[in-house]
């Protein structure tokens, strides 16, 4: 004799899926947080330009950003670049459009020669309108 139901009724099965609307939701504010952060930690190149006062921004509409860091280390568009391959690059710019502007920028701690060399770069190729980048005086 057995003492006890036969019919046995399950209860609430527990819920055994995982919800993942959190972890999307998480994930995509660091995928936006990365999209709007990523281009301004790896186009900034750090200079310590000299001031001057009369330093404001030029509106030419042609132009070559060159700079130079604190080791002579050449960037064109804050890309680093040899020697040789600034020369070619000034080259083409010069028979593709010989009103182009070089708009250097070189750290204070950057030897003279190392300037006059980019210049010397930039003549040879027939580009002869450089502009000397500066802080302005009032910072």
């Amino acid at each position: 004799m057995a003492f006890g139901r036969l019919e046995r009724t399950e209860g609430p099965r527990p819920i055994s899926d995982i919800n993942v609307t959190p972890l999307v939701d998480v994930m995509l504010v660091l995928v936006v947080i990365l999209i709007i952060t990523a281009p301004l930690m790896a186009s900034s190149l750090r200079l310590d330009l000299p001031r001057a006062e009369g330093a404001s921004p030029s509106d030419t509409p042609k132009f070559i950003a060159i700079a130079i860091d604190p080791k002579g280390q050449l960037f064109v568009a804050d890309k680093p670049v040899t020697p040789q391959q600034l020369a070619d690059r000034l080259a083409e710019a010069g028979r593709q459009a010989p009103d182009t502007e070089i708009q250097l920028r070189a750290d204070q701690a950057v030897a003279y020669g190392k300037v006059v060399e980019v210049m010397g770069m930039a003549q040879k190729a027939g580009l002869n309108r450089i502009g000397f980048v500066a802080e302005p005086a009032s910072r």
